[in-house]
């Protein structure tokens, strides 16, 4: 360890706690943000989340005059299941409250510990190994507030803290300016879509002519999702499948490695040898294939990039494949993403447990048919956006790995600050 450099635990520098219990009759449709580990897990992996719920106004005065609430430069890190230990460094300058039991709150550091550089530590080989060590249970894995307090990490001077803090959020900063351009970049085309087909303020509507007949502008028509594609199926996973995962190979996508924006797929995957992949003929994704989860958290939409290829996918996954020439892709995966409810209600079946989306019912859905014209402008125009959106988050991908690569390397005094 270098000079001046020291192991300390977390519990001599900073209180460790939780929150107040908060019950389920608590929540309210608008309010107080309340936060449990999935949000808190998404903020911290830069994922855009949904869902929130809301406590009153008046339920958080009371929890925070009494116990306090999170502010800025606080750390929360979830503490139960597969990804408890993953730690958030507080940056909302707004008010909101945290599920107990979910969470764990670090606060009051002392001013020996930049809670900035605390939270990068846990982010790091050396952290992680650290949480490790102090995770209880087998089957769900869980930290506890002693547990955490105990969780040893190398200190060096309180500037060269501060220092190494400022170099990584660098790259942290980055990282998120261009996740929240491919937010708003993604927010724009279904604007586009709702616009143009919902609407119906698509360009020269104002001298559209209408169709006595059909209701409709002249050359629009009503038509159902499988006559613009060549294939709706699922994916596929042999029983023998599991002997078959490889550390790295052709990229295997499940339900959950893409989010409710469709932006893009790139989390939890395995990966699959080349054999399997032949193997799983039928579920061999090509570029423009749209994803739609039919198993588990059901309705998401993605469709595949170039840069994911070659990839495979399991059966909690559709395949909508368009044939190009009678229409958009684009203008297919919006339409998906704008009937999700309906989607939902029209063609989920099987039991309670285990609700599925029936992919003859998926294909049977009605879809509003705009004219040729019209679907090659919506085209052309989400395509530039796309391509944006890509090549952000390529520029994130770099960043990423260049930020985890100095990471260990500061944490250990490896390289000089």
């Amino acid at each position: 360890m270098r000079e001046g450099w020291k192991e300390v635990k977390i519990g001599d520098y900073c209180r460790v706690l939780s929150s107040k219990r908060v019950f389920a009759n608590d929540y309210v449709e608008k309010g107080i943000p309340f936060y449990r580990s999935k949000e808190i897990i998404h903020k911290a992996t830069g994922v855009f989340s949904g869902d929130e719920v809301f406590i009153s106004e008046k339920r958080f005065r009371e929890f925070k005059e009494k116990f306090g609430a999170p502010i800025k430069g606080d750390i929360l890190m979830s503490s139960v299941g597969n990804r408890s230990g993953v730690a958030y460094f507080v940056k909302e300058e707004y008010d909101f409250y945290f599920k107990d039991g979910n969470l764990i709150w670090m606060k009051d550091f002392s001013k020996g510990l930049c809670s900035k550089y605390l939270e990068f530590y846990l982010r790091s080989q050396l952290g992680e190994k650290s949480i490790e060590s102090m995770m209880i249970g087998a089957a769900q894995k869980a930290l506890t507030i002693d547990g955490v307090k105990k969780i040893k990490l190398n200190l060096p001077p309180l500037e060269t803290q501060r220092k190494i803090a400022c170099i990584l959020s660098g790259y942290d900063d980055l990282i998120e300016n261009n996740l929240k351009r491919i937010k708003i970049l993604e927010e724009m085309a279904q604007q586009t879509y709702k616009e143009w087909f919902v609407r119906m303020r698509f360009p020269g509507y104002e001298t559209a002519v209408m169709n006595e007949e059909t209701g409709l502008p002249e050359g629009w028509e009503k038509n159902v999702l499988k006559s613009f594609c060549t294939k709706i199926t699922k994916g596929t996973t042999p029983t023998s499948l599991g002997e078959k995962f490889v550390e790295e190979g052709v990229k295997f996508i499940k339900a959950e490695s893409y989010t409710d924006e469709g932006c893009f797929i790139e989390k939890k995957f395995a990966y699959i040898d080349e054999e399997t992949h032949e193997l799983l003929g039928r579920s061999k994704l090509e570029r423009n294939d749209i994803l739609v989860s039919i198993a588990g958290v059901l309705g998401r939409v993605a469709m595949v990039n170039e840069y994911i290829l070659p990839a495979n996918t399991n059966q909690a996954v559709g395949i909508v494949r368009i044939n190009s020439e009678l229409t958009s892709p684009y203008f297919i995966k919006y339409f998906l993403n704008s009937k999700r409810t309906n989607i939902l209600i029209n063609t989920v079946s099987g039991q309670a447990a285990q609700p599925n989306i029936n992919l003859a019912q998926l294909g049977s859905l009605e879809i509003l048919t705009p004219h040729k014209i019209i679907v090659e402008k919506f085209h052309d125009i989400i395509e530039v956006r796309d391509k944006l959106q890509i090549k952000l988050h390529r520029q994130n991908q770099s960043l990423r790995e260049a930020r985890d690569l100095l990471l260990p390397r500061l944490m250990m005094g490896i390289v000089e600050v």
